[in-house]
């Protein structure tokens, strides 16, 4: 029982911090944006197509396709703010979850058109690690480890270059980081592309070890919006660590209980952190 437990929660944890990765990107939209992107899961799904394509059609290495996905999701991500956020960003909340909501039914009304609901999946083995009695396919364990990388990539970006802390300029006060002659506009343009190549990154690295269709994108858009709310909205890193407490629940769940019971429990655990606080674990930051 005890091998069972520590076996279930080292999977839970790789799995966590690739969780974690997609609602930085929810999470980093909305802190500097100001924007719920409903959009997240479609942008996840195409990830996973995506890597699909340059993996099965074009034979790349799944990790070295990861960054031409990533770059996709942030080309869609400025062309999603351009065309559909930017318009409505100094309307009322409902107008901006509206547009991206209905950017997030275009993408999936379309893909499914193009690869129906049939599940897929990339055809990519790195074997097994084993130590002592736990196992682990070698795909998660590079899958964490990038990302790990892209977590803290991102810290070093948002604190130590000279657009990331213009993009923190804009999110604590955008008026005041135009006073300071900071573009805001490109920056809230260039913050949801950050945002959504996130949500591409860990769609890609999810794909490498799960099966999916092009309506996979709305389970991790939820088990986002519940990570965000435990990491704290508008904290990237306090979204990371609520990944490792969701991941942690999915693997030990179904070792005293039915697997179906998961998602009442990940949910029960987003109402009390709503209820008991609001600003999630680790407080929202800007």
């Amino acid at each position: 029982m005890f091998d069972q437990l520590v076996a279930s929660l080292v999977d839970g944890l790789l799995i966590g911090v690739v969780y974690g990765v997609a609602a930085m990107g929810l999470t980093l939209i909305w802190g500097v944006v100001r924007v719920i992107n409903l959009a997240h899961g479609a942008i996840i799904a195409m990830a996973m197509f995506g890597l699909y394509y340059l993996v099965g059609r074009v034979g790349l290495n799944p990790y070295v396709a990861l960054p031409f996905v990533a770059l996709g999701g942030l080309v869609a991500g400025y062309v999603i703010y351009v065309v559909a956020v930017h318009r409505v960003i100094n309307a009322p909340p409902l107008a901006s979850l509206l547009a991206t909501f209905a950017v997030n039914m275009m993408i999936i009304g379309t893909a499914t058109t193009v690869f129906t609901t049939s599940p897929y999946s990339v055809n990519f083995d790195l074997g097994r690690v084993t130590a002592g009695s736990i196992t682990v396919p070698g795909t998660r364990i590079v899958a964490t480890v990038a990302a790990i990388a892209v977590g803290i990539g991102l810290y070093l970006f948002l604190y130590r270059s000279r657009t990331g802390r213009s993009i923190r300029a804009v999110a604590n006060n955008r008026d005041a980081a135009e006073l300071m002659g900071i573009p805001s506009s490109r920056i809230l343009a260039f913050s949801f592309g950050l945002g959504t190549m996130l949500a591409a990154a860990a769609g890609a690295l999810i794909a490498t070890f799960f099966p999916f269709t092009v309506l996979s994108g709305d389970t991790y858009q939820l088990k986002s919006f519940v990570i965000v709310v435990l990491g704290g909205l508008g904290n990237p890193i306090g979204a990371l660590v609520g990944g490792l407490v969701l991941g942690s629940l999915e693997g030990l769940v179904p070792v005293f209980m039915s697997a179906s019971w998961v998602p009442v429990i990940e949910f029960g655990l987003f109402v009390v952190i709503l209820l008991a606080r609001p600003n999630g674990l680790f407080g929202a930051r800007r």
